[in-house]
């Protein structure tokens, strides 16, 4: 039976208008198992103005009721987490068990946003001139937008509206139309939690929805993620309609592989961060730099092994490693890239272009692709692909594979993996990327430290979560203040100082 699924606005579910749907397929069959509605113009900018018209309210309450507010959506979804998960496993094709970590990761970012009281404190500095006092206050922005993408359909979006919702804003999320069913389920969550209706409103949609978020005035912050392409468009667009924005793109992360590194390790965490949710991953270790022909030799091969033994399956199967890519496109567009690599004349190892799962001949199943002697002029080194594929790029020394993340044009994250601490400070200080990671593959960082990449992979001055989220999500006001004493001193033409 084919669902049809709606809008969230108003705090309740709202049927589409616009006469526009997409269809929402199941990756391991490649059927459809929903209908979405795309909004138009119309449709979004009502419900922005619905946003407009609770922000004050909910703006007025003090930040302890905020943030009791998301101390009960929390206890909500501890008691929907297996039914969530298993719903965003279903529409994204990521195993369940991955499906949770999505999730959990989200659910930090509203345990750290439960802190508000604490992090909306200004500043204060007493007798800062002779009986003068300074101040300085954090305000809502007003209207926020969150425009998220697929391969992370519950935590990306709790990123987003967890602090912006704690600092008092109102948030119109518009999440990817290929997996929406979490997100609309996490919006009524945080209305039965007590968030009142219209501070928090889901608008599914295309270009259309996205290009009315960005040009609508009353709109004040944007924030992004998906390709870089995209996430550059956003960001001029909203800075040239005076809108405030974080957009983060795409990614290429290396795994250097130093000599002295424990192999295993090293190998555990290649397939685990580069096969895991099939790639789509924007932290997934893309390509693994081992040190030296001895060290590369002896990686690859133990790299053939274990790729060979990868469980491929539904997305509901408790052994599987991986399962399907998320959509039919996805699946053509991982295969055409080994298709690239080996034309550009990389040596594939390890072949998963024709991978069938038996019993799902059109699933979205691409098998796991092992590429070596990759250069960084190759188009499978310099894109990204975002599947299951894995490039060596040999490097003859350290100092070439630290200047191989360091000179790529994305910058989000890189890992070290070594036994000498000299090395990994060297590393961590001279890299240029935003998150690294030493013996950790995936370096996301806790949720009250703050998560961004650098160049092509992030568009804006702020990060997401942690300490930057609060920042982005308000606006600082200073207050000088003085109480005359009753002593008249005159008119002074002077610029004032503290002197």
């Amino acid at each position: 039976m084919v669902r049809e699924l709606t809008h969230f606005v108003g705090g309740k579910r709202t049927p589409g208008t616009s006469g526009l749907f997409a269809d929402v397929h199941d990756p391991n069959t490649g059927a459809v198992q929903a209908h979405v509605p795309l909004a138009g113009a119309e449709e979004t900018r009502a419900a922005i103005a619905d946003a407009a018209a609770a922000q004050p309210e909910w703006a007025a309450w003090n930040p302890q009721r905020r943030a009791r507010v998301l101390m009960r959506f929390l206890q909500l979804v501890e008691g929907e987490r297996d039914e969530l998960a298993r719903l965003l496993s279903a529409e994204h094709g990521k195993t369940v068990p991955d499906a949770h970590g999505d999730l959990q990761r989200g659910l930090e970012v509203v345990e750290f946003a439960a802190g508000i009281p604490h992090l909306l404190k200004g500043e204060f500095t007493d007798n800062a001139g002779t009986g003068i006092d300074v101040h300085s206050l954090r305000s809502p922005l007003g209207v926020v937008a969150g425009i998220t993408p697929f391969n992370f359909p519950a935590m990306i979006p709790l990123w987003k509206a967890a602090p912006a919702l704690a600092c008092g804003n109102a948030f119109v999320l518009k999440p990817s139309e290929r997996d929406p069913s979490v997100p609309l389920r996490l919006a009524e969550l945080f209305v039965e939690a007590g968030l009142p209706p219209g501070v928090l409103n889901v608008v599914n949609g295309a270009k259309e929805a996205v290009d009315t978020l960005l040009e609508d005035p009353r709109v004040d912050a944007v924030g992004f993620v998906g390709s870089t392409p995209v996430a550059q468009h956003v960001y001029a667009t909203a800075a040239r309609h005076g809108k405030r924005a974080q957009c983060f793109g795409g990614a290429k992360n290396h795994m250097i592989v130093m000599p002295d590194a424990d192999l295993d390790q090293a190998v555990d965490a290649l397939v685990g961060a580069g096969y895991g949710s099939a790639g789509e991953r924007c932290m997934a270790v893309s390509v693994a730099v081992p040190v030296g022909e001895e060290t590369a030799d002896a990686l690859v091969a133990a790299l053939r092994e274990r790729v060979g033994t990868l469980r491929i399956g539904r997305s509901d199967d408790p052994e599987a490693d991986f399962g399907p890519l998320v959509g039919r496109d996805a699946l053509d567009r991982v295969r055409r890239y080994v298709d690239i690599g080996v034309t550009e004349g990389a040596e594939l190892v390890v072949d998963g272009r024709d991978f069938v799962l038996p019993g799902h001949e059109n699933g979205f199943f691409a098998g796991a692709s092992l590429f070596d002697r990759v250069t960084p002029s190759m188009r499978i080194y310099r894109e990204e692909i975002f599947g299951p594929v894995l490039s060596v790029v040999r490097a003859a020394d350290y100092e070439e594979a630290l200047r191989l993340p360091s000179e790529h044009p994305f910058g989000n994250g890189v890992a070290l993996f070594t036994r000498d601490g000299d090395t990994a400070r060297d590393f961590t200080r001279r890299v240029n990327t935003g998150m690294v990671g030493v013996n950790v593959p995936i370096p996301v960082p806790v949720a009250y430290h703050s998560f961004g990449g650098w160049k092509r992979s992030a568009f804006g001055d702020l990060g997401q979560h942690g300490t930057d989220s609060i920042r982005f999500f308000t606006r600082t006001k200073t207050v000088t203040s003085r109480w005359p004493s009753g002593v008249k001193e005159g008119a002074s033409f002077t610029i004032p100082t503290m002197g």
